[in-house]
């Protein structure tokens, strides 16, 4: 049977473990000698064989600032080691050595972590898993936290990939990961923990194809198959086997290096998931340890889990507040999903505050959710209780009613706490105070503003919004259009997606000419590459940004979406990500653990997808990037 999430405090793998809703052990509760730590046990195990000799390290993240990808491994994100004895050591620190059938045991010989932030890991490297030793060997599994009582647990192909998924945001190779060690990069760490068991058993080592709330479908078959060409590797006798030339060879980082070990590869294949994919498929062999396993190659190797109920039908758009829960819109009203993808507010989507038909969502400071509604022209705010603050809905300030229901950001919020509504049909951009309260009776209009279903806030107290033949700037401290607006240019048509970069740069997402394109904020001017096509874009509709400044896009007309760099190039390969679960996207936001989330807006798949580590982490909710102790840039690692 799966651990259930209350266990996990107990599990956690390559950083941490726990949930914000169970206490972990502190330093003030943490057993502090040998005998008050009960020995940690496991089996290392490739495929279905045990594996000899190999040495099991018992590590944990630093917490000296991100260590994820395109960062290279360095003293300050390298893991420390928790084994203050063992049977050899190594530059990693010492380790213990698994016997004839893979078993090995730390009986007490560990430290307790400290500050909790850094988690802890087992790291199993070489071995003889039956055709010799082969140094290139390398797993990664779950470990007990301190335990007052002892566990046994698996490490194998199979908990490698959950836990390189699961936290390829804060990686740069499995022996260097890192965090900011904030509060919130804690609790963000502490939901992928939980996540991580749930896409495998790290009791059994086994893939999971629900998740323990039973509303979430887990691709099963996919983590197999990622299981199985790590297998194929670490079944041979050597790294000079063709199955291990191979997976090196098609499983390199962002610079082009090749992995050495296994471990690495899974890594680099969780960060670059839609790289040579039909050459990594074709390691699986014709007989493939983990079962059920994929028939044929994918589009890519992204893990992305479906979760339904909720009251989802037909959604829209999707924001993420500081506890990571997501916020959906759909004609049936808002539901709220935990990190985890719980239905919070149960089977029914709230409809308080007079929410009617909500499109766009933001989440303010304060942790309030505001929605604007196509059923009527207002705005609505939620509090994160669920119920609904006192007069809401809101009207005024020259709001319509929206004439599409297509926006995916068609509400900002700036660092006043003032909520900014543009709606599809006019001509007038809508401020609120915090209170709900109109900032002009009739709105704000000029500037080359063209309405539409797009805005931001940056990181300079400005607003940015589409504008005939490029995009306008309103200037929020005196309420007024920039003198230079519009900024014209960038081959941008129907404006769909709206967002600032870590630099202040603006980019849109052009639902006309299916292209997005990027205005420097600093020369004024748009870049000399826009519009830039390719990875999978097509008719895009929500764009987000994670903490890397790469830019995410949901392709309405593919079903997919599309990662570019910072600098506008392609990352997600020419057909995008897909999943099973996506019909129809619309909105899409990132959350603090790097997962993305993407809103389909079908009544035969009412389902929010949650692409799991497939990003960079990023402060949440978006309005928190511009505050204390944020601020300098619109976008931030937690």
């Amino acid at each position: 049977m799966r651990p259930s999430l209350a266990h996990a405090v107990l599990f956690c793998s390559l950083a941490l473990c726990g949930c914000s809703s169970v206490p972990v052990f502190t330093s003030a509760s943490a057993p502090t000698g040998p005998a008050g730590r009960a020995a940690i046990t496991g089996r290392v195990h490739g495929g279905q064989n045990p594996i000899s000799g190999a040495q099991v390290y018992l590590l944990a993240i630093n917490s000296t600032g991100y260590g994820g990808p395109g960062i290279a491994p360095s003293g300050t994100n390298e893991s420390a080691s928790l084994l203050t004895t063992g049977t050899g050591q190594t530059s990693l620190g010492f380790y213990v050595t698994t016997d004839a059938n893979g078993n090995f045991s730390v009986t007490g010989d560990y430290t307790c972590p400290q500050p909790t932030s850094t988690r802890p890991y087992f790291y199993a490297v070489g071995g003889n898993a039956g055709s010799g030793n082969n140094s290139a060997i390398a797993l990664v599994g779950p470990v007990t936290l301190c335990p007052t009582s002892s566990e046994s647990v698996v490490v194998n192909e199979a908990t490698t990939i959950a836990s390189a998924f699961a936290f390829a945001g804060i990686a740069s190779d499995p022996t260097h990961a890192s965090t900011s060690g904030s509060t919130l990069s804690e609790k963000n760490l502490n939901h992928q923990a939980n996540i991580e068991i749930q896409l495998v058993d790290p009791l059994t080592g086994v893939a999971a194809s629900t998740t323990e709330p039973g509303n979430g479908t887990i691709p099963q078959s996919e983590i197999n198959t990622l299981a199985n060409i790590l297998a194929a590797c670490v079944n041979s006798s050597s790294p000079s086997f063709t199955p291990c030339t191979t997976l090196f060879a098609n499983a390199k980082n962002s610079s082009g290096v090749a992995p050495t070990d296994t471990a690495t590869a899974a890594l680099n294949i969780a960060q670059h998931p839609g790289a040579n994919v039909a050459n990594l498929f074709a390691l699986q062999g014709s007989s493939p340890p983990f079962q059920p396993d994929l028939s044929a190659a994918p589009n890519d190797f992204t893990i992305a889990i479906a979760y339904t109920g909720g009251g989802l039908s037909d959604s829209n758009d999707v924001a993420i507040d500081a506890s990571g829960n997501a916020w959906v819109t759909s004609s049936a009203g808002v539901s709220v999903f935990s990190y985890a993808g719980e239905a919070a507010n149960g089977s029914s989507a709230l409809t308080v505050g007079g929410v009617n038909a909500p499109v766009g969502i933001a989440i303010d400071g304060s942790g309030d959710a505001w929605v604007n509604n196509t059923g009527t022209a207002s705005i609505s705010e939620i509090y994160p209780s669920g119920s609904a603050a006192p007069g809401s809905p809101f009207t005024g300030g020259g709001l319509v009613v929206p004439t599409s229901q297509f926006p995916a950001n068609g509400l900002a919020i700036d660092t006043s706490g003032d909520i900014w509504a543009v709606s599809s049909g006019s001509t007038v951009l809508s401020g609120f105070d915090s209170s709900g309260s109109p900032l002009s009776s009739s709105g704000y209009s000029g500037g080359g503003f063209a309405g539409g279903i797009a805005a931001a806030a940056d990181a300079a107290s400005d607003l940015w919004a589409p504008a005939t033949s490029g995009i306008s700037e309103f200037v929020l401290g005196p309420n007024s259009w920039s003198n230079h607006s519009p900024f014209d240019g960038g081959s941008v048509d129907e404006i769909t997606g709206l967002a600032v970069d870590p630099s202040n740069n603006v980019w849109v997402a052009n639902y006309g000419n299916s292209t997005i394109s990027e205005f420097l904020f600093s020369s004024g001017s748009w870049s000399s590459n826009s519009p830039i096509s390719g990875g999978g874009i097509s008719s895009p509709l929500g764009l987000a940004i994670d903490g890397a400044g790469n830019i995410w896009v949901s392709n309405n007309g593919t079903n997919s979406i599309s990662e570019f760099s910072s600098s506008g190039d392609v990352m997600s390969g020419s057909s995008g990500y897909t999943a099973a679960s996506l019909s129809h996207v619309i909105g899409i936001a990132i959350d603090g653990s790097g997962n993305v989330w993407v809103a389909s807006n079908t009544q035969s798949n009412d389902a929010i997808t949650e692409f799991i580590g497939a990003a960079v982490p990023v402060v949440t909710p978006i309005v928190a990037n511009l505050l204390s102790p944020y601020g300098s840039a619109a976008v931030n690692e937690p």
